[in-house]
């Protein structure tokens, strides 16, 4: 079934990009896999899937040493201070940083274990208080001060859009993602290449990569529903 769902997902990017008149190998598809065991981000893996995104850096920790060493771990969730030092050997990307407090961790970990971490700038274009993220007005900012930052590269922007029935309703919010990034990329700030827009998921992902979306993050659209485990 994994398999037949990453045909579908794949070909709906190659048409979405085709349509954008992009290039579809300029669309990198993350198989979200929270929650999800072992046996089926290795069913993923069989059928070409080398990205993974998790929310949890437990569940990275977990399945890091089960599954092959060139699967390239995306954190994707919110990420707390105290839990870097954990991921950031182990990690191809870390899409939620919205703190310099966040990226000067991020800096530190990666400088004590001689690497050097690819960031993006998480970025709650449509205000959600529910949502982490700075504000569209904060980035520039946030990232000037992040780029003096040894061990950390900043590679662009990410978002969560809102929960919609209608996948083109959050079109405006991925306009603006893309818009930002192109401001920011015209400061030329030393250490920064804005070539990343992590925006889309399940539901809209099309709709992001017609907006530029480089990185888009799908998860129930190649595994099903998510089940909860219930800590007892």
């Amino acid at each position: 079934m994994i398999r037949e769902n990453l045909e579908k997902v794949r070909e709906n990017i190659v048409k979405a990009a085709k349509d954008a008149g992009r290039d579809p190998g300029s669309v990198t598809l993350i198989a979200v896999s929270k929650t999800k065991p072992v046996s089926m981000l290795q069913e993923a893996y069989d059928a070409g899937v080398r990205d993974f995104g998790e929310n949890k850096v437990q569940e990275i920790t977990e399945k890091y040493p089960q599954l092959p060493k060139d699967i390239r771990w995306h954190m994707i969730g919110h990420l707390q201070t105290n839990k870097v030092k954990y991921i950031v050997d182990k990690v191809t990307m870390i899409h939620s940083v919205d703190s310099l407090k966040l990226a000067s961790e991020i800096s530190r970990q990666a400088v004590k274990h001689d690497t050097t971490v690819d960031i993006l700038i998480e970025v709650n274009v449509a205000g959600e208080e529910s949502k982490f993220g700075v504000s569209p007005a904060q980035a520039p900012e946030l990232v000037m001060q992040i780029s003096k930052l040894p061990g950390i590269r900043i590679r662009g922007l990410m978002t969560v859009a809102p929960p919609v029935s209608d996948p083109t309703e959050n079109k405006p919010v991925f306009c603006a993602l893309s818009q930002l990034l192109v401001d920011i990329d015209a400061k030329n700030i030393d250490n920064v290449s804005m070539d990343c827009l992590s925006m889309g998921m399940s539901g809209d992902y099309t709709v992001a990569i017609a907006e530029g979306a480089t990185l888009v993050r799908v998860g129930t659209s190649i595994f099903g529903e998510r089940e909860y485990r219930v800590d007892r």
